[in-house]
């Protein structure tokens, strides 16, 4: 942990519209109302979409605000990541994704934007980790939470390529869907300190921290600041005994069982069958093969004392 801010010095707020359904836009003028209340001079940062937030983030980075607060989910964390981390600034984070991950391991206040925002005040500075995710085609990512390859990331897909229902109802059938038609790959993880594995499964998860999807502890045993990620790759059991794994991973209990395999690492390449693709914080990343490297404890995060 660091100090708290210091009182001088303006506050950067990045709102992302697009962000939990307009959820991160509310929240993030409730935080520049708090924080105007408490007189700090607050300068907002909006764009139209999410594409533009992000080109807003490195002008509101050239201004050299004393924090950098974000509203919205872990993709728009992620999304404007890169200059924040160049300008060594604090992040200060407004929950208004749809997962929220990365504020649920911090303990950040989820559903209160004022007290989120309190936080860029009063809360203390802890350095976590982040992740940098490259792609064969020299693609580069930022990710703060996990990623994501096999019939997670399927879903994933499914449920942006769905225009009914909507709602948490459009999930739903997109799980069902890819369960019916449920894929082994062939995954080969090459991670840096280890010898390579070949091994035929369902399911991915590279975790910086523990949880990804609202709260399931795909990682259950991720520290967010030890430069380490998590792996965890559940195997091709069949169709009706991976079943049991929905309860097992919501529990965190997967990981004990033999035909999960958990290794950590820093750095590690993953391969699999042409189509399938990566997600990373409940974004798009872009199929694999990706090369997946942690930074240990490159981002200052405003969190509780």
């Amino acid at each position: 942990m660091t100090e708290q801010y210091g009182g001088t010095g303006h506050m950067a707020v990045l709102v992302n519209p697009a962000s939990g359904r307009g959820s991160g836009a509310g929240g993030g003028h409730v935080a520049v109302d708090r924080l105007r209340e408490r007189g700090v001079d607050v300068r907002v940062y909006q764009g139209v979409d999410a594409q533009e937030t992000v080109e807003l983030a490195r002008k509101a980075v050239d201004e050299e605000p004393a924090v950098v607060l974000v509203a919205g989910g872990d993709g728009t964390i992620s999304s404007v990541l890169q200059p924040v981390l160049e300008a060594g600034l604090p992040l200060a984070v407004i929950p208004g994704g749809t997962g929220n991950d990365l504020a649920r391991e911090h303990g950040i206040p989820l559903g209160d934007p004022a007290a989120a925002a309190d936080l860029a005040l009063d809360g203390a500075r802890k350095r976590v980790d982040t992740g940098i995710i490259t792609g064969d085609d020299g693609t580069v990512r930022h990710f703060v939470t996990v990623l994501c390859a096999g019939l997670d990331s399927l879903t994933n897909e499914r449920t942006n390529r769905m225009t009914w229902p909507t709602g948490p109802a459009r999930y739903r059938i997109a799980v069902y869907a890819e369960w019916l038609r449920l894929r082994r790959f062939g995954y080969r993880l090459d991670p840096v300190d280890a010898p390579a594995l070949a091994q035929d499964g369902y399911l991915l998860g590279i975790g910086l921290t523990r949880s990804y999807g609202g709260g399931v502890p795909i990682c259950p045993h991720a520290d967010p600041t030890d430069g380490l990620l998590d792996v965890t790759l559940v195997h091709a059991v069949g169709r009706f005994r991976f079943m049991a794994f929905d309860g097992l991973i919501k529990a965190g209990k997967h990981v004990e069982r033999s035909d999960v395999t958990t290794l950590r690492t820093s750095a590690i390449r993953v391969e699999a069958p042409e189509g399938l693709v990566a997600y990373a914080d409940g974004e798009y990343v872009g199929p694999l093969p990706v090369t997946v490297e942690a930074r240990r404890q490159a981002l200052t995060l405003c969190v509780p004392v």
